[in-house]
């Protein structure tokens, strides 16, 4: 199992990859057979090529990541809170959402979870 240190590590290059605008280095960080549940509830993306689909396109949208307070860390899990900036139309909009990743012993994403919905949501 990663460390707490490396999993955090992990979630950090996450943020860090979307500001690059680095879509492989997102996929970088997931197993090859990973989920991705964005947001949950939706069909999950699986492995590398849908997963690589769909942050090209996340990114593509010209969102901003920021974490909101500290990563928390329990057993093979990382969960954080960010807030996600983007322009919807003219506005600019902000996204409150919670990730939980679940690393495998290699320490890559072996899944991603995103939580939020239309209550998240501001300056639509």
């Amino acid at each position: 199992m990663p460390t707490p240190e490396q999993m955090q590590a992990a979630v950090h290059a996450y943020v860090d990859a979307f500001a690059r605008e680095d879509s492989e280095g997102v996929v970088a960080l997931f197993a090859e057979d990973a989920t991705v549940e964005d947001p949950v509830g939706t069909p999950a993306k699986v492995g590398h090529d849908a997963i690589r689909e769909f942050y090209t396109m996340s990114i593509g949208t010209g969102a901003k990541l920021e974490l909101q307070g500290p990563i928390r860390v329990g057993g093979d899990f990382a969960a954080f809170a960010f807030q996600v900036r983007l322009k919807m139309g003219e506005a600019d909009a902000t996204v409150d959402v919670i990730d939980v990743f679940r690393f495998d012993d290699a320490g890559k994403v072996r899944s991603m979870q995103a939580f939020f919905g239309p209550g998240n949501f501001t300056g639509m």
